[in-house]
């Protein structure tokens, strides 16, 4: 059994909740992104033709080509932005601590379309700490948040973080 600490919540994440981050602004949604993100979405299968095929697309309710909801217009970018996590690896002692992936939650918004330009924050939403098998464990939330060009959320995702 790991050695109890009063708290994993540092001063840091205290001030950060809530605290949108730096904002990121992708380039313009290209046609040809869409479709190499669908094809090798779904490869080897062919990818749905509202993903690729102009006058389908033209033909339903959406009038147009757009891209696939897990569609990432921040995939390739030129140079790599530093991540700030959802909070120092260590604890409020200063002992390092032992993290995972909790999973995440996407909501979906309005499509993204070619000639979209997205914009992207972050920020501490919240955290639980709980006792578990190997002491204090720490929940943490972090809550993502897309919006195009017209203001239109686009996708929100929380993630946990869990720490010990």
């Amino acid at each position: 059994m790991a050695e109890s600490a009063e708290t994993l919540v540092t001063q840091d994440m205290i001030e950060r909740q809530g605290v949108w981050g730096e904002e990121r602004t992708s380039p313009p949604i290209a046609l040809s992104d869409i479709r190499k993100w669908a094809i090798a979405t779904y490869w080897p299968e062919t990818p749905p033709k509202l993903y690729h095929d102009e006058a389908y697309a033209a033909s339903t309710r959406y009038g147009s080509i757009i891209a696939p909801p897990d569609f990432n217009p921040f995939a390739w970018p030129v140079e790599r932005p530093k991540s700030a996590g959802p909070g120092a690896a260590r604890g409020p002692d200063g002992r390092k601590l032992t993290g995972m992936n909790g999973g995440q939650t996407d909501t979906y918004g309005v499509p993204m379309r070619p000639g979209d330009v997205v914009r992207s924050r972050s920020r501490l939403r919240d955290w639980q700490e709980r006792q578990g098998r190997l002491g204090l464990t720490l929940y943490v939330y972090t809550e993502t948040e897309w919006r195009n060009q017209d203001d239109e959320l686009v996708r929100l995702r929380v993630s946990t973080g869990v720490r010990f």
